[in-house]
């Protein structure tokens, strides 16, 4: 793939500022987002096993915090210590989010309830690692990538049993994680793989399942979640190892937009709102600076 910038049609960074600092100290590393209406966001946090909702004057407020399993945890598969990681919001206002706790019957998709009690909704085997959890309106159906397992797994939106909806050679770990982030984008379910560097693109078929894998994007070695700009099929991809926000035009070309000289500190997710978008450094690998900033898209 090329890895020079595409300058005829690129989206670069305006304004960028950090709306809210969250308590490293105590584990709270910033893992996803979920936009909410109104400028606000939900996030994941691991390893405080938490979801907090952030408001739009960046006041930070824990929505619940998963308990422990039988014995203290320590039996998620690579990482250990129980994570909560991917979080997503309906139509309707109701949140969602991942819990990957191993042994003890709590990993799955969980939701939170109106009294703010956790529910779980669709549990998933306790070898998995649930990573990024997608809704797919479209198909009434979540979407979620098993990070450790190589897989995505779909599941109705009711609640209920979950499946493998992909299982391709693309989405498996090299030794630690596999796929990761997580969009449907265009009639197609996009997944990165982590410690290949890759960004894989699935057209979904008719029937609603998995067509053929297509490598659309290289050389992003540590990449953790990512979005589409709303040009096409240009991405902005965060990569945690490195602590960059790397934007990916459609012919695969590369730029930094921004980088450690920036205050990127272990960069997690990215997610983009017509022109603004929202992107969390957990601070998991360096530093101690967990946030979640803003960034103004201009095109030129």
């Amino acid at each position: 793939m090329p890895t020079q910038p595409d300058r005829a049609a690129a989206t670069h960074l305006g304004d960028v500022r950090v709306l809210a600092h969250f308590d490293r100290a105590a584990g709270q590393a910033a893992e996803s987002i979920a936009l909410e209406p109104g400028g606000g966001a939900v996030i994941g946090m691991i390893p405080a096993r938490q979801v907090v909702r952030v408001a739009r004057d960046g006041a930070v407020q824990v929505l619940v915090t998963m308990p422990l399993p039988p014995g203290g945890g320590g039996t998620t598969p690579v990482v250990g210590d129980p994570v909560v990681t991917g979080v997503a919001r309906s139509d309707s206002g109701a949140v969602h989010f991942l819990y990957s706790a191993g042994q003890g019957g709590l990993t799955g998709i969980w939701q939170i309830r109106r009294s703010g009690e956790p529910r779980l909704v669709v549990p998933l085997p306790a070898d998995t690692m649930p990573n990024a959890l997608v809704i797919d309106g479209e198909r009434d159906r979540f979407l979620v990538t098993d990070s450790t397992g190589g897989r995505i797994w779909q599941a109705p939106l009711r609640g209920g049993e979950a499946s493998v909806w992909s299982a391709d050679p693309s989405l498996a770990p090299g030794g630690f994680f596999g796929a990761n982030g997580l969009k449907v984008h265009d009639g197609a379910v996009w997944a990165s793989n982590s410690d290949h560097g890759t960004i894989v693109r699935f057209p979904v078929t008719e029937g609603g399942g998995a067509g053929r894998a297509e490598v659309r994007a290289r050389g992003l070695e540590g990449i953790d979640d990512f979005d589409f700009t709303g040009w096409g099929t240009e991405i902005l991809a965060a990569i945690n190892q490195t602590s960059k926000l790397v934007r990916v035009g459609s012919d695969g070309a590369q730029e930094t937009l921004l980088d450690a000289e920036d205050g990127m500190q272990g960069t997690t997710a990215v997610v983009v709102r017509g022109n603004r978008a929202y992107v969390t450094n957990g601070a998991n690998l360096v530093g101690n600076d967990s946030c979640l900033l803003i960034a103004e898209l201009q095109r030129r």
